[in-house]
């Protein structure tokens, strides 16, 4: 058995716990929290064995293998180093980090210290986002002219109320930083490198630092362009996730509330008959439980994971380019 550990008992903790526990070779052992109440709940609920107040203290028992980074992103960076430096393996909740400095820190650490380490980019497991990515690596779309991927979502005051650190800067981001990220992974990791950035950002709704409406174009290394839209702030409730991909031969559009279903599917000279059980994807199939699989795979068989920290540091580098953009007024490029 592979022995997890969560770090920042939290909203997204329960999801990793489900996970965990839902997996064979998986146990969850214990569960970290400054906050002593929460740490203890979270520990009956999931029937763990321990928990802890201090990190220090979780990262000198022996027998954790793989420490879960479920903290405010603006942790991330440091918690993950600590935790490799102590050798154990990290699962790091998106984003890497809030800097590209702290991101090359992280990649270092766990080059140094051969240790497992990934960031939580779950959406590349929806099915229909496999499908795609399988037609791309076929070929199917011919030469790719360009994409786009939307996150049009809600969330109320009460949401970056309810704790401080919400909306800032330096411990969470905004709309692009926060809630786009997955969507800008899938559309980097299909699209390759990225050459070129023009974005704005703004804040129209919430009262926070952050922005809650981020917008982009793109210029890919390829010469296909792309286009981001991020947004909290759509009226009354989340509206959709989507990506599109265009290309010569093909277009496919997954899309929904969760990125989870198939809206488009045309390629030329193929068949293009979906059933219905290919066309949609359950969210409770998802979930985290791909990430721990990979996880558990990659320790038994000694194998990098699937999702590398470089995957996480390249799609931070593109919001980030954003921000930069829209702060000078500038087109950013890319290295």
């Amino acid at each position: 058995m592979i022995n997890f550990a969560i770090v920042g008992a939290g909203a997204i903790a329960p999801i990793y716990a489900e996970a965990i526990t839902l997996h064979p070779e998986a146990t969850l052992v214990a569960v970290c929290d400054k906050n002593q109440q929460t740490a203890s709940g979270f520990v009956k609920q999931y029937s763990t064995n321990k928990f802890y107040t201090a990190y220090e203290d979780l990262l000198q028992d022996s027998s954790i293998d793989v420490v879960c980074i479920c903290t405010p992103s603006g942790l991330h960076a440091d918690m993950a180093i600590k935790a490799i430096e102590a050798g154990k393996h990290v699962i790091i909740e998106k984003p890497l980090a809030m800097t590209l400095e702290d991101a090359d820190r992280v990649i270092a650490a766990a080059k140094k210290f051969k240790v497992k380490a990934t960031v939580a980019f779950q959406k590349r497991y929806n099915r229909p986002i496999l499908q795609m990515r399988e037609k791309l690596e076929k070929g199917s779309f011919g030469n790719m002219m360009h994409a786009t991927t939307a996150v049009r979502w809600y969330r109320d005051q009460s949401y970056y109320d309810q704790d401080p650190w919400r909306g800032t800067a330096a411990m969470d981001g905004g709309a692009l930083m926060n809630q786009s990220i997955h969507n800008i992974d899938l559309l980097r990791w299909m699209m390759g490198p990225v050459r070129k950035v023009s974005g704005f950002t703004a804040t129209r709704r919430h009262t926070m630092e952050m922005e809650d409406v981020g917008v982009a174009i793109l210029e890919f290394e390829s010469g296909a362009l792309g286009i981001i839209e991020g947004s909290t702030a759509i009226y009354p409730t989340d509206l959709e996730a989507s990506l599109s991909l265009f290309g010569t031969k093909g277009t496919a559009v997954v899309g929904g509330k969760y990125i989870d279903e198939i809206k488009s599917w045309h390629f030329l000279h193929e068949d293009n008959e979906l059933h219905k059980e290919d066309s949609t994807f359950s969210t409770s199939q998802e979930g985290h439980y791909p990430i721990i699989e990979d996880m558990v795979k990659a320790i038994k068989n000694d194998k990098d994971p699937a999702i590398s920290l470089q995957d996480g540091r390249n799609a931070l580098e593109i919001i980030l380019a954003i921000y930069e953009s829209s702060k000078t007024g500038n087109a950013v490029n890319i290295k």
